[in-house]
């Protein structure tokens, strides 16, 4: 008589770590980390630090030098968003050409490149948030939105220059920080609905501009404690190539921030009704 093999669940480390990874999975940090896997994640923040090379750069430097008042340009300010020391403020400002200089340059031609690769930046952004949300390209009718979104940064970068470079008492600090937090919160929670052409409410997009927020304070930490020691050691080793490296690897950090934000965003809000229910239940 022939005895019968009773199969039973697998048993071993794989069947453990197979176990584990499905959990995992199935938690909001797998699924946020599942879709930043699919949406290439990495590829896109240097894809943005790419553009924003080319249009970041040469907006804020004509920005900057159109405000005759503080006059002290788009070195300055990209120290203080960096966050970096005296030492490494001056291997930044050797970079770039004193405002009414950068002003008086600039041509015809320079600006109409500054607006392609704008429009070409304003679009990158567009299609990040789009995959963050799974939806499909927009028609090509909603290009207009791009250059709304580029008078929109332009707004921003001008505030944020303005607010950042002009010198203030030590008590009006919280003030500064309070326009600057509004500021950036306003602008990628429109960012957000505006780009993604108002196929996903306001309510939905929220908790992705709170979390991008949170991520470039973050981000300024991060690049006072790394970034600013690097720029002067590499400005020593390697000459303004060496800056110019880890002001791209900042734009990479910012790149990352942004479209990781908003896909957190959308784990949170996805994550709020059973957190509502849950709350319910106590």
């Amino acid at each position: 008589m022939s005895k019968k093999s009773s199969a039973g669940p697998p048993h071993g480390p794989a069947a453990l770590r197979k176990r584990i990874r499905h959990r995992f999975e199935h938690t909001p940090v797998g699924r946020g980390w599942r879709r930043g896997y699919e949406l290439e994640l990495m590829h896109r923040a240097l894809g943005f630090a790419a553009l924003g090379t080319l249009t970041l750069a040469p907006l804020l430097i004509v920005v900057a030098a159109t405000d005759p008042e503080n006059g002290r340009g788009f070195a300055e300010w990209l120290s203080e968003a960096i966050g970096v020391s005296p030492a490494s403020q001056r291997a930044v400002e050797l970079l770039f050409a004193q405002p009414q200089r950068a002003l008086q340059s600039t041509t015809a031609f320079g600006l109409a490149a500054l607006a392609f690769f704008g429009l070409a930046f304003s679009s990158a952004v567009q299609t990040g948030y789009e995959k963050v949300w799974d939806l499909p390209a927009a028609h090509w009718g909603t290009m207009w939105r791009h250059v709304l979104w580029l008078a929109l940064l332009t707004g921003y970068l001008f505030l944020s220059a303005k607010v950042t470079l002009e010198p203030e008492p030590v008590a009006a600090s919280w003030v500064r920080l309070l326009i600057t937090v509004s500021s950036s919160l306003l602008f990628f929670w429109w960012s957000q609905h505006l780009l993604l052409a108002g196929r996903v409410d306001w309510g939905a997009v929220l908790p992705g501009a709170v979390t991008t927020v949170l991520g470039l304070t973050g981000l300024r930490v991060f690049s006072q404690l790394v970034f600013s020691p690097l720029i002067a050691t590499n400005a020593v080793t390697y000459g303004p190539i060496g800056t110019v490296l880890v002001i791209q690897s900042w734009l990479v950090g910012v790149g990352f921030v942004v479209f990781g934000g908003a896909l957190v965003g959308r784990v949170l809000h996805e994550e709020r009704p059973r957190l509502v229910r849950a709350m319910r239940r106590r």
